[in-house]
């Protein structure tokens, strides 16, 4: 029997907060559920095995079935939309990883939604032509070659009214790279094929191909163009290693810089003058180094070489791995991020050792971030690792900034009666400005822009994004309509997004509407008398808008659970290790019946 490995990724706002208790259910093509899978403290499941056909389908072009098997994968938390994934692709001896960026419901929303994200055969199998247009003869081409972070995705063909998506560059890669080829494939193939990957990208971006004919993108995800890009799709664990490794390194021509255009094709049903996908598994197979199977399709005299310019980067790798033994500012970096990411991650030991000095505590931080986040648990902060620590402290940081920048604003929850255009300006601009940038970390459709008051070209662009992702008209002008679904984002995040932890043990929390001490206590796994003396408080009472200080480091006693169709409280009990009794005094029930949409509060750990 062939077995793969799929583990789940749950997480909200560019990875900054990692959502624990929500509930995955894996199904067959049938319907038929497989697991009821958990999320934890990091946002994830553990890897579950699930049958699968022989690994040699994928390594064989005229192969004319699936070498994988579809599973379907619902997602649900509470206080957030639901995501529904069909086709996850599991390949024998593969980890899949399936990353869900779970959107919080909005202020008056009454029941989730469900997006719908469907996983279509990967690129190499495709049956059709594929033309991907060659670089212009006088093309606008930038100074240097820089890797953009992120990149912008048009979710169609160039001419069409489809979305942008705004995506990190490595997750970029790998999402076209788990589109585009089989994850079984040679590790010298995959290499080749990632490279070709990354240069190609590169190559729009250095020509400006798409931004000089006046588009307002990178790149598209059609491949009669492009290179396939899903947005949420399922990704491979041996594809994102390499992709961690080499995300800046691109294939061009001796004595030039451009990055040269890495055309390529599958080789069987389509062939072109670039890379045959196909033909790198037995070019690899027969010995050949990544490098030898590109100078095979492209010029002889390439060569692979590397960028260090990252836009959008808070600090630049310094070209030598941090280990045991190392110490410095580079260090003291490192340790800095990685305390406040695990205000985020509590599951990230705290860092104890001198400041600036790589001792065990800080060799332990890194290894548990590095299995968090999927990179070789090695404790050595080499450029993948580096630049992934960056890459979440500047989500986490960013996100704590603008829950500070909402604060001083006074945002309320009473949307200003203006209108505005593009050429207005002042202090209703400032709102709407920081309302689109919070909405921009959780819809990878909008975009961000600068706070400067100024309603100009960026906010009029940014006001359209998020006209279309809500279904209004998008004609850039915020009115009532606009401003009520802004608002409506906004109050959602409050109300859904859980508080991050201070790093000691300790959560900030502001008290909402029916809070009371003892469901708070409930819901952190803590006491009444515990936040009373936490907070220095003598009496019950809350008041709306209050902070209070949490003690978090048990997690929380529960979590909360739909209820969905055939559940029973015998049936739910077995499956989450608890006793009928157990769930009925967490929930006040007299007796065992349950209604479907009922929420229940289960205990964790009996």
């Amino acid at each position: 029997m062939a077995i793969g490995y799929l583990t789940m990724q749950v997480r909200t706002a560019n990875d900054a907060v990692p959502l624990r208790g929500v509930q995955v259910t894996v199904l067959d093509d049938q319907g038929r559920s497989v697991y009821d899978l958990v999320t934890d403290e990091n946002g994830e499941t553990q890897p579950v095995p699930l049958e699968t056909v022989s690994r040699d389908f994928s390594l064989e072009s005229s192969y004319a079935g699936a070498p994988y098997v579809g599973y379907n994968v619902f997602v649900q938390a509470l206080g957030f939309n639901s995501v529904y994934i069909s086709g996850v692709p599991i390949f024998e001896g593969e980890t899949a990883i399936q990353p869900v960026a779970l959107v919080p419901m909005q202020e008056m929303q009454r029941s989730p939604t469900v997006e719908e994200i469907f996983i279509d055969k990967p690129a190499v199998a495709m049956q059709t032509a594929r033309y991907q247009e060659g670089p212009a003869e006088e093309p606008r081409i930038l100074r240097q070659v820089a890797i953009p972070n992120p990149i912008t995705v048009h979710m169609g063909r160039p001419a069409s009214s489809a979305s942008n998506i705004r995506v990190s560059f490595p997750d970029y890669v790998k999402n076209v790279a788990s589109s585009e080829i089989y994850p079984t494939w040679p590790e010298a193939a995959l290499r080749a094929n990632i490279y070709a990957v990354i240069t190609f990208a590169l190559n729009r971006v250095f020509t400006e191909w798409y931004r000089s004919q006046g588009y307002n993108f990178d790149i598209t995800n059609s491949t009669a163009y492009d290179q396939a890009f899903v947005y949420g799709r399922t990704i491979y664990e041996s594809i994102s290693r390499i992709v961690d490794e080499i995300f800046n390194e691109y294939v061009r021509r001796q004595g030039q810089i451009a990055p040269y255009f890495t055309s390529f094709c599958n080789g069987t049903t389509t062939t072109c003058a670039g890379l045959s996908q196909w033909g790198t598994v037995s070019l690899a197979n027969s010995g050949l180094t990544p490098l030898q199977i590109l100078r095979t399709y492209y010029p002889n005299d390439v060569e692979i070489v590397e960028t260090d310019v990252i836009t959008g980067s808070l600090s630049s790798y310094p070209g030598t791995a941090l280990r045991p033994g190392s110490t410095g500012l580079d260090v003291q970096t490192i340790q800095t991020y990685l305390n406040r990411i695990r205000r985020n991650y509590p599951a990230i030991p705290v860092i104890t050792d001198e400041t600036g000095v790589f001792g065990n505590s800080t060799q332990a931080a890194v290894t548990k971030f590095q299995s968090i986040f999927n990179l070789a648990a090695d404790g050595i902060v080499g450029k993948a690792t580096w630049y992934k620590i960056s890459k979440l402290y500047a989500a986490v940081t960013r996100l704590a900034e603008l829950d500070s920048e909402g604060t001083t604003l006074g945002i309320g929850t009473v949307p200003p009666g203006s209108v505005l255009r593009q050429g207005s300006r002042g202090t209703d601009v400032i709102t709407l400005q920081y309302l689109l940038n919070v909405a921009a970390e959780f819809y990878p459709s909008v975009a961000s822009v600068s706070q400067d008051g100024i309603f100009g070209s960026g906010t009029h662009q940014a006001v359209m994004d998020f006209q279309r992702a809500m279904g209004l008209t998008a004609d850039g002008i915020v009115g009532a309509n606009t401003w009520r679904e802004l608002y409506n984002v906004y109050l959602g995040v409050q109300e859904n997004v859980p508080p991050s932890g201070s790093g000691t043990g300790v959560i900030e929390y502001t008290v909402r509407s029916g809070d009371t001490l003892w469901l708070l206590a409930q819901r952190y796994g803590t006491t009444v008398d515990a936040i009373k003396s936490l907070n220095g408080l003598t009496s019950n009472m809350l008041n709306i808008g209050q902070v209070l200080k949490i003690p978090a480091s048990a997690g929380g006693s529960y979590f909360e659970y739909a209820v969905r169709p055939g559940d029973t409280l015998w049936l739910l009990s077995r499956r989450y290790g608890t006793t009928v009794d157990a769930i009925k005094n967490l929930n006040g029930l007299t007796g065992d019946r349950l209604d479907v949409g009922q929420i229940l509060r289960i205990p964790r750990n009996g």
